[in-house]
């Protein structure tokens, strides 16, 4: 063999032509490997990976650790400029003579196909890839020291692959400093790097990933370095990964584990380590998966690894797919799945589309499945608690990709059908379940739980509830969720927790503190949980019976309303000290309220609970129990004991105890006391009412008044039971002692503490004693000393009562008694003239009745100077309602006043009570002197108008004058000054007020003002003609006071009542405001108001004169400068109203009126303007005299404000042709004006009417909408004449000023705007080259039609004419040229540049649709029952092409007949009732005579075209042949005859062999048929009798036709199964291999058919199989072997059953 060197030169001189004639291939091969090795990665790094790869492909001495080291440095050791040399060291065995020869070429690496022998290099180029970072690498190996450079060798033009021999630079010596030893390993790479590829290398080296050897199994050992003079120039991390691997733990046929040690360190730090279990299993290669890469494999072999620590890692993710080396993609799975994957050319991922792939990653969940179960089934001395752990290597996490989302939900699906999960059994035992039978319990219930059980609670039937199974409370925690929730574990019903509480004690069973714990736990589930659940059911809440034992309510019982309910209660804790007290109270009464205590240990329990709050807030408000004080359980009782005479006496005790042990306050007592049930005299219970009496027995009220009048007053009378003594929960009370509490505390009262009834009661009426009388006073007292108010009955019963002793006939009542007092005594005798007065009679009552003068005052008796004069006034008053007063007892009164006025005493009350009497006679008969009038002179006028009530002087004489003074006290009018009011007061009637003098008139006015007006007054003179006016006597709300400066406006109207001033003289002028207020205009602005009615009224009757008209202009020229200006109403009326009579005959408000000038003129042709009519019949040429007043109230009196008219005034004539260019240009000039200067738009009543045909355009005269502005801008697209362009001749080039203007019309101007107005235009068009014109430029701006009816194009006949289609009788192709009749196709009629155009904005169909095709085939249905190939074979390749999601059953809904042919290959369209389709090639041969097959194209048309055809043709309606046929096999009637012999199976075949390979079907294929039902089949093959025949066994297919028709054929079928009688038929052949093929398969077929009667789609893959067995005979080792390669087996319950068959083998 020739040396290193001397073989390097061979190849330079022999490969490359190196020293001879240049090899033609070179430059291509050169050009190939620097785009391979370019495109290879998309990153430079990857390089790394190759080598890696590389060195895990090479050969290692047996006994050495496989070692790979990366070295990178500083030194130029190449002397090739590098900033930086990557050296590469691996103790591999070296490169050999081939090696280099390999590298020297393309694709011809020594490695390739043999992967089968551990090579996991792939691309044939791995080494050409350091050429991404250095320019020339280096290899030094076994002698061998050469060199490659990516540069076209000089010699022969070729880069990359051509060696050179390197004599130095670098050295070995050189190398060897770098690498730091003595001795190098075999092989060392030498790259020096490019400078743009330092850095990208130098990072890579730093993030080798530590488990880059996790699935390699050569290479031991990693490292990475880097090595310069000054070490603190380093830059990148050192690397140092080991792996090693323990021995197998497991290990089958097909799979094995172990587990691996992968240590890693940075910088010389401390290693990091991690283990992870390994579990590699392989599986057969399918043939669908196949590709030839891989040709050579025929297992897959799958590694899954799951870290058992904290995964080794450089960055926040790390791979999850290695492919021998780690890809870049992240699962986000917590394993790593390894396989011999087809990687992408970056070597980044792998292909996940390509099947081989695919294939490895359909095994993936049966390897993980297999995997995890071993972990945690197969855990056999690990501890549930420890197996948790393993559920984290689940997937939870989704995966970025589909491809691996599918691999898990694969994993999920075969996980809920495993009995993986661990359930708790509080036992060694271990127990596992499917994850849907697996239920969680809540955390805080498993502390329950777990304390129970330290408490000694037994809870061994957790999973004995509602047939769930409980999970291993070491697996339910929070910190496994995501796995739980992956694995589908639900929480558990939430009724399993009522039955364990229910049925494992945990209510009394458990300690106090536990017992609480788990009421908490209810309630902070109560809402979402257990509300309404059978935990409402369960005895829960303890409390204490009324015989003293615990017991427990349902929480149902404590929630319910009505009530008699139960109630559960606790101890307020302030007052804890006095639970005892309530539960021994509570047993006293009997639990009347339904209320019982929890019991004391338990309330003391939940003192000290952390989070007492939350459970009372559940116990109060789900549970209703109520924390009660003693205040508040005083409460609850007292609301209970109403209905018990016995439990309100003892209530009443237990109020007294709890105030005397201080658990009650005296406040809190107090306020129960206001509502403690009492017992009254009569035993009856009842409230306490308005209050309480002491018993009768001993009671003063009972002297006093008898009976009980506070009884109708809701008082209670206390019964005597509370007198007695007594003894209540232990607790004595001494006789008199409740009585007493009761005074304190309910108020038990007696006369005279008590408040007196609102009652009369009878002893008043009658005398009383002295001493009932002193302590009647005595007790009005006390109330007043109390504040007391008397009730009003008793009050008056009192003082109306005839009790009290009088001088003056006996007994008489308080109120009309007196107690005499100084100077009493001169009142009473000079009044005692008129009446007799009785007074008290002290005799009788002594000097104390004295004493009591406040009291006495208090029931009415008299005493003072008023109450004397009020008396005597009230018996006089009495007397005069009884008879009349005379004369003298008027004067005597009189008299009285006049002595008690000059005496200065108090006469008020006295004339009070006789002023309003009607005792005084007037003239209006008897009348109150309050009002009456005294009269004299100075009342004459007033009589006039008011009918006043005089005193009758003739009946009193002239005397009653002298009392003016005593008459003037007593309300007597006296004297006219001041009482005006009298006369309003008698005011005569509205009726005779009329026609009033200028006196009374004036006093009226008087009155009014010094009275400030008065409704009556003012009100009775509304409504009378009392003024007299111009026009006679009106009513004040007619007249006008008139006015001397604007008095002229008066005048504008006649008719208007003006009053009278001659009449009234000026004494009338000052009473303005009086006048005003009784309904006279006597305001310029109420007058202005008067004549703007009249104003709108005579405008509104259009009745408006020259002479108003006239004299209104000249009375606002009299106005103007005085201060009198109309009011904004007035000036709105003026301006508003129509009162100006115009020249187009009707009159208009003064804003719409113009006063006539000259320069109206040039507008006035096509415009009806407003004129004044100034002519003679109207205002004559006077109005222009009045112009200034007239442009004041609004009138246009200037030609500039004249535009605005115009759009409302235009009008054009019926004939345009009239319509001169200087009236159009006048109208423009309008129009600006708006526009510009006025700022106006052009609204819709004006384009309204400008829409009239008044523009000039070269289509006729038009509205402006349909005209367009010709410009330089249209002429790239048409000529003026083209279009409705306005014609520029008519008006001339001034015309193109306007062009804003006619903007604004509507008129178009803008080349863009103009597609909708030249596309309707088209429609009247003829001209092909016209419109072509427009259709290009409709084309320019993209136009498309609004209306479906404006989508018309133009079909030209090919001359002058044509006509207008609708765009749906239009396509633009027709590719199978079938709808030329039907349609007009564009593409022959129009350049293909305009077809866009018609596509996008006509919206014609570029194509026939589908539903064109098969409208046309309905067509040819009606037409033709034969059908050329050509129209066939073009509908049904383009129903085939369109055919859509729901495109089959609208061909089945519309087409009615397919195509069929027969062997004279004619076609003819039949019922598709009648077609049908040959998926049974036997049967196509029988039936391949008669025309019901459906037809297909002839020529390059494969099976899977004739596939999708024969779908299609189903949806629509055709039916299998298979499918439609009635089968008829023949029969055998004679058994017994010669022609037919019984036969022993197993001289035919190995019946044992046949069952056991139909058995491994039915196990092991998709069917996956249980053992008894596989059993079954089989045993009716076990049952079967064998016979050959002579007669041929036949079968007979007929096939009915819709016409009524059958066709039969009849075929040999050879083997014949009849269920019916469990035999066989099989023919006698002649010769042994006669037609053997034939039979073997009708054999097969029979007997799939048999076994598998109700599975129709596994019969022919049974019937497959069984023709291989029967191929080898069924013999058994055969079977075996045939089985295997299937990959089929049969179970211990399948041998049992073939051992019981074949008993004798």
């Amino acid at each position: 063999m020739a040396l290193p060197k001397q073989h390097i030169e061979q190849i330079r001189r022999t490969k490359f032509s190196i020293g001879g004639e240049q090899n033609p291939l070179t430059q291509d091969l050169h050009h190939a490997v620097k785009n391979l090795s370019a495109e290879l990665y998309a990153k430079d790094v990857h390089f790394l990976m190759e080598l890696i790869q590389n060195a895990e492909d090479n050969h290692y001495k047996e006994g050495v650790k496989p070692t790979l080291e990366f070295v990178i440095t500083s030194d130029d050791i190449t002397a090739t400029g590098a900033p930086a040399t990557l050296l590469i060291f691996n103790n591999e065995i070296g490169f050999s003579p081939k090696n280099i020869e390999s590298i020297c070429s393309v694709g011809r690496s020594t490695k390739k196909g043999d992967r089968s022998s551990g090579y996991i290099g792939e691309k044939g180029i791995g080494f050409k890839s350091v050429f991404l970072v250095t320019a020339l690498p280096y290899i030094f190996s076994n002698e061998y020291q050469i060199r490659f450079n990516e540069k076209p060798c000089p010699h022969c033009s070729l880069g990359y692959i051509v060696p050179e021999w390197v004599e130095e630079k670098p050295t070995l010596s050189d190398i060897k400093k770098i690498y730091g030893k003595d001795s190098l390993p075999t092989t060392t790479i030498v790259l020096p790097l490019k400078p743009d590829k330092v850095d990208p290398v130098k990072q890579q080296l730093s993030k080798v990933h530590p488990e880059v050897l996790l699935f390699l199994k050569k290479i031991r050992r990693l490292s990475v370095r880097e090595v310069n003079k000054n070490p603190t120039h380093n830059t990148i991390t050192s690397v140092s990964i080991k792996t090693g691997i323990d021995f197998l733990t497991r290990k089958n046929m097909n799979a094995e584990s172990y587990t691996l040690h992968l240590s890693a360190g940075e910088n010389g730090n401390n290693e990091k380590e991690c283990s992870y279990y390994m579990w590699t299993q392989k599986f057969p290669v399918k043939s669908e998966n196949v590709v030839e890469r891989r040709e050579d494999l025929e297992e897959w072999v799958v590694t899954l690894a799951f870290p058992i620590n904290e995964r080794l890692r450089t960055s926040k993710s790390s791979p999850g797919v290695y492919a021998f080396l780690p890809t870049e993609m992240v699962t986000n799975f917590p394993f790593i799945i390894h396989a011999d994957f087809v990687l992408a050319s970056s070597r980044e991922t792998i292909l996940l589309d390509n099947k081989w792939n695919k294939g490895i990653l359909e095994c993936v969940p049966s390897a993980f499945m297999d995997a995890f179960k071993t972990l945690v089934i197969g855990s056999d001395k690990a501890p549930v608690s420890s197996l948790a752990r393993t559920f984290k290597f689940l997937p939870i996490q989704t995966s970025p990709f589909d491809k691996f989302n599918y691999v898990r939900d694969k994993i999920k699906e075969k996980l809920v059908e495993e009995s993986i999960v661990p359930i708790e059994t509080y036992t060694e035992q271990k127990h596992f379940f499917k994850p849907g039978e697996v239920s969680r319990l809540r955390p805080e219930f498993w502390d329950i739980l777990n304390k129970a059980r330290d408490e000694g609670v037994h809870l061994l039937n957790l999973s004995s509830h509602d047939e769930r199974k409980i999970l291993s409370s070491s697996f339910d925690t929070s910190e496994y969720d995501q796995v739980l929730n992956f694995l589908g574990v639900k929480p558990v019903n939430v009724d399993w927790y009522a039955k364990c509480i229910q049925s494992s004690n945990l209510v009394d069973g458990v300690s106090e503190d536990l017992y609480l714990q788990l009421l908490l736990f209810v309630a902070k589930n109560w809402s979402s949980k257990f509300k309404g659940t059978h935990m409402d059911s369960i005895p829960l809440i303890k409390y204490v019976s009324l015989n003293g034992t615990l017991s427990s309510f349902n929480i149902h019982e404590c929630r319910q309303s009505y009530a008699v309910a139960k109630r559960v209660v606790i101890t307020d804790s302030s007052q804890f000290n006095a639970c005892s007290w309530l539960i021994n109270w509570n047993k006293e009464f009997s639990s009347v309220a339904n209320r019982f205590f929890m019991p004391e240990s338990t309330q003391k329990a939940m003192l000290c609970l952390s989070q007492k709050q939350t459970l009372m807030e559940w116990l109060v408000n789900e549970v209703n129990v109520t924390n009660l004080s003693v205040y508040t359980f005083a409460n609850v009782i007292c609301s209970s004991v109403k209905n018990s005479r016995k439990h309100a006496i003892a209530y009443a005790h237990f109020l007294y105890h709890s105030l005397s042990k201080a658990y009650l306050s005296k406040r809190e007592v107090d306020t129960l006391c206001n509502s403690l049930p009492l017992v009254d005299n009569y035993g009856a219970v009842t409230d306490k009412g308005k209050g309480v009496l002491v018993p009768a027995n001993v009671s003063k009220w009972a002297d006093l008044i008898v009976s009980n009048p506070w009884r109708n007053e809701n008082y209670v009378e206390l019964g005597k039971d509370y007198l007695n003594s007594s003894t209540y929960a232990g607790q004595y009370t001494d006789s008199g002692k409740l009585i007493n509490f009761l005074k304190t505390h309910v108020g038990a009262s007696d006369i005279p503490h008590i408040s007196p009834p609102n009652a009369e009661f009878s002893p008043v009426n009658t005398p009383l004693t002295k001493e009932n009388a002193f302590l009647m006073l005595e007790w009005i007292r006390k109330l007043k000393c109390k504040g007391v108010q008397l009730p009003e009955r008793f009050l008056n019963c009192i003082k109306n009562g005839s009790w009290l002793k009088v001088t003056v006939n006996g007994y008489r009542p308080p109120s009309k008694s007196f107690l005499i007092r100084s100077p009493l005594g001169v009142i009473l005798q000079k009044g005692s003239v008129l009446v007799d007065i009785p007074l008290i009679d002290e005799s009788f009552y002594g000097n104390k009745i004295n004493s009591y003068e406040e009291e006495l005052k208090t029931i009415g008796v008299m005493s003072s100077c008023e109450e004397a004069c009020n008396f005597i006034g009230r018996e006089l008053m009495s007397r005069a309602n009884s008879s009349t007063l005379t004369k003298n007892h008027v004067l005597l009164m009189l008299n009285f006043i006049r002595y008690l006025r000059n005496s200065l005493l108090p006469l008020d009350k006295f004339v009070k009570r006789i002023k309003d009497g009607p005792w005084l006679k007037t003239s209006h008969g008897l009348m109150s002197p309050v009002g009456s009038v005294l009269k004299d002179s100075e009342w004459q006028v007033a009589a006039q108008i008011s009918s006043l009530p005089f005193i009758d002087q003739s009946y009193y004489g002239d005397e009653i004058c002298s009392y003016k003074e005593e008459l003037k006290l007593l309300g007597v009018v006296i004297g006219l000054s001041g009482n005006y009011e009298t006369i309003i007061k008698h005011l005569k009637s509205p009726s005779n007020l009329t026609s009033l003098t200028a006196e009374a008139l004036l006093l009226t006015m008087h009155c009014m003002r010094i009275l400030n007006d008065t409704g009556k007054l003012s009100t009775s003179l509304k409504g009378t003609t009392c003024l007299k006016t111009n026009m006679g006597f009106k009513k004040p709300s007619e007249c006008f006071l008139y006015d001397p400066v604007w008095g002229c406006i008066l005048d504008v109207f006649s008719g208007l009542p003006v009053i009278d001033h001659k009449f009234y003289g000026e004494k009338s002028f000052p009473y303005t405001a009086e006048l005003r207020k009784i309904g006279v205009v006597v305001d310029f602005e109420d007058v202005v108001k008067e004549i703007a009615l009249l104003f709108k009224q005579k405008a509104s009757k259009t009745s408006f004169s020259k002479e108003n008209v006239m004299s209104f202009l000249s009375c606002c020229r009299q106005l103007k400068g005085t201060g009198y200006n109309f009011s904004s109403d007035f000036s709105t009326v003026i301006h508003n109203q129509k009162w100006l009579y115009t020249k187009v005959g009707c009159y208009m408000c003064p804003r719409e009126c113009i006063l006539y000038d000259p320069e109206w003129k040039s507008i006035s042709s096509i415009t009806c303007l407003p004129f004044i009519d100034d002519s003679d019949k109207f205002y004559g040429t006077a109005i222009h005299e009045y112009k200034k007043e007239l442009k004041n109230i609004g009138v246009v009196t200037e030609f500039k404000h004249v535009v605005r008219f115009v759009p409302r005034c235009l009008n054009f004539p019926s004939n345009p042709i009239i319509i001169a260019p200087e009236s159009v240009f006048s109208l423009l000039e309008c129009i600006r004006s708006l526009l510009s200067e006025h700022k106006l738009s052009i609204d819709d009543e004006f384009k309204k009417r400008l829409s009239r045909n008044w523009l000039k355009t070269h289509a006729g005269y038009r509205p402006p909408e349909t005209c367009l502005l010709f410009d330089s801008k249209w002429s790239s697209f048409f000529y003026p004449t083209d279009g409705p362009f306005i014609d520029a001749n008519f008006y001339g080039p001034n015309i193109a000023s306007f062009q804003k203007e006619l903007n604004a019309v509507g008129v178009i101007v803008d080349l863009e705007k103009g597609c909708a107005l030249l596309a309707s235009h088209l429609v009247s068009l003829s001209n092909t080259d016209n419109i072509l014109k427009i259709y290009r430029y409709l084309a320019e701006y993209n136009w498309k039609p609004e209306k479906k009816d404006d989508k018309k194009i133009w079909i030209s006949d090919g001359t002058e004419g044509g006509k207008w289609v609708n765009s749906e009788e239009c396509i633009i192709h027709d590719p199978d040229k079938l709808f030329n009749l039907k349609y007009y196709v564009l593409e022959d009629i129009y350049d293909k540049k305009i077809l866009p155009f018609l596509i996008f904005s006509m919206e014609v169909r570029t194509k026939p649709s589908l539903d064109d095709y098969v409208d046309l085939w309905s067509d040819w249905e009606r037409l033709s029952k034969e059908l050329s190939h050509d129209k066939c074979c073009k509908f049904w390749m383009f129903v085939m092409k369109h055919l859509g999601k729901n495109t089959g059953k609208e061909l089945s809904e519309r087409l009615i007949k397919l195509p069929v042919t027969t062997g004279s290959k004619e076609i003819f369209l039949l019922d598709k009732e009648d077609v049908f389709i040959p998926d049974n090639l036997h049967l196509k041969r029988l039936f391949e005579q008669e025309r019901i097959f459906v037809w297909y194209p002839q020529q390059n048309f494969g099976p899977s075209s004739i596939a999708k055809l024969n779908d299609i043709y189903r949806k629509i309606g055709a039916r299998n042949i298979s499918e439609s046929l009635c089968k008829e096999e023949s029969s055998f009637v004679n058994d017994d005859g010669d022609e037919m012999v019984q036969v022993d199976p197993g001289s035919i075949f190995n019946l044992k062999g046949l069952v056991k390979l139909i058995l491994g079907f039915l196990a092991c294929s998709s069917l996956k048929m249980e053992p008894e039902k596989r059993h079954e089949a089989l045993q009716s093959l076990l049952d079967l009798s064998f016979f050959k025949t002579m007669v041929p066994v036949t079968v007979s297919y007929s096939l009915s036709l819709s016409s009524g028709d059958i066709v039969t054929k009849k075929d040999d079928k050879m083997v014949r199964w009849d269920r019916q009688s469990s035999k066989i038929f099989i023919p006698k052949m002649d010769e042994p291999q006669e037609n053997a093929l034939k039979y073997a398969t009708y054999f097969c077929e029979t007997i799939s058919e048999g076994v598998l009667p109700e599975n129709h789609d596994f019969i022919p893959a049974l019937s497959e199989l069984i023709t291989l067995g029967f191929v080898l005979k069924f013999k058994n080792e055969d079977i075996d072997f045939l089985m295997e390669s299937k990959n089929l087996q049969i179970f211990s319950e399948d041998e049992k059953f073939l051992s019981s068959a074949f008993p004798s083998d």
